[in-house]
């Protein structure tokens, strides 16, 4: 038998009108349809809940940009009319906050564009290639800390702790304000955490530049200010990777982490008319969004009405598993079709082309 057509969640299953193999007194009608409609809506409910996410990171971004832009302005004026090296920069470190929020604001904006014909899941992917590059700058940054931290242990500079104690007391407010407000959006949004990553690791710095200056005031060890700025720089280290990592995964394709796989394959398995599912494939279009497609078997004696139905309540399920777009393509039992769970798509065949 020839398989039925390919079924989507965002289209109806009229595209078995022409099914030879159904008969006419079971075709599909409002009553099928129906059945479809009652998954636009939870998948409607779900694009909804998502976008209300999305809008309140945008506005704390926004926020959060304008506190550290301006207090960057301050301690630029501040560091010019005083001479102070160690405003201008704090200033530079601001600087890099700001670009990071900046960034990712420009990606939520990006995210909310309609999709079209050539991109067809829009441009919510955007969210990821910024998150990959505030994770990327993380990493830079905790470098050239290293770095710069190497010199100071091989020639300890003159350190003017009360200036700098002052600065980072300062410094250290602006971001607890800042990390405090971006700790208040969706943090599992991977763009949201490496922008609030990139301020809690300014935050950090402030935090390590007082116990320094504390500490060579006390005791006049002037290592200190190098051996904390290291232990600073390994913490950032370890969250920049991870979300360089996180963000590498998504792109290539990865199946989400919090999505089992067994669970589903059991869920879909469990419905009386689904004899095994293969081709199963998970993945992620952006923070919060997974989708999935997978060819189920059923019986070749299911009707289109039964086939809808089955449709509608594998859909149901896949939704309370947290998979906001699925495509289940439905097989006969008379079809041959590939055992394997998990298809391997570097095995299969070029496309087929007609020579004109």
């Amino acid at each position: 038998m020839t398989p039925k057509p390919l079924q989507d969640s965002k289209q109806p299953t009229g595209a078995h009108l022409n099914d030879p193999h159904v008969p006419h007194h079971d075709q599909p009608n409002a009553h099928g349809h129906g059945n479809n409609h009652r998954h636009d809506n939870a998948d409607h409910n779900h694009s909804h809940s998502h976008s209300h996410s999305h809008t309140d990171n945008q506005r704390i971004v926004t926020i959060a940009f304008a506190i550290i832009a301006s207090y960057m302005i301050v301690e630029v004026i501040g560091g010019y009319i005083t001479g102070s090296l160690a405003l201008l920069s704090d200033a530079g470190h601001m600087f890099s906050d700001a670009v990071s929020l900046a960034m990712t604001l420009f990606a939520f904006i990006i995210g909310k564009k309609s999709a079209t014909s050539n991109k067809t899941f829009g441009y919510r992917r955007f969210e990821i290639l910024i998150a990959l590059i505030n994770g990327l700058t993380l990493l830079i940054i905790s470098a050239g800390i290293i770095y710069e931290a190497v010199l100071r242990f091989q020639q300890p500079p003159q350190i003017a702790t009360t200036g700098m104690l002052f600065i980072s007391t300062i410094g250290l407010i602006v971001n607890l304000v800042v990390a405090k407000l971006m700790h208040g959006g969706d943090t599992d949004n991977l763009n949201m955490k490496s922008a609030y990553l990139h301020v809690l690791s300014d935050l950090l710095g402030s935090v390590a530049a007082i116990i320094a200056a504390i500490v060579i005031m006390l005791f006049g060890w002037v290592w200190a200010d190098a051996a904390v700025s290291v232990l600073v720089a390994l913490l950032i280290v370890r969250s920049g990777y991870a979300v360089v990592k996180n963000a590498a995964h998504i792109l290539m394709e990865g199946a989400p982490n919090d999505i089992d796989q067994s669970v589903i394959i059991k869920t879909l398995s469990a419905h009386p008319n689904v004899l095994s599912v293969h081709d199963l494939h998970v993945w992620t279009i952006t923070s919060g969004l997974h989708s999935l497609s997978c060819h189920i078997i059923v019986p070749s004696s299911l009707t289109l009405q039964q086939t809808d139905a089955l449709l509608s309540d594998l859909q149901h399920e896949l939704q309370h598993l947290g998979i906001g777009h699925s495509t289940l393509q439905f097989e006969s039992d008379l079809h041959a079709h590939s055992a394997q769970f998990n298809c391997d798509i570097t095995s299969a065949p070029p496309a087929h082309t007609h020579a004109h």
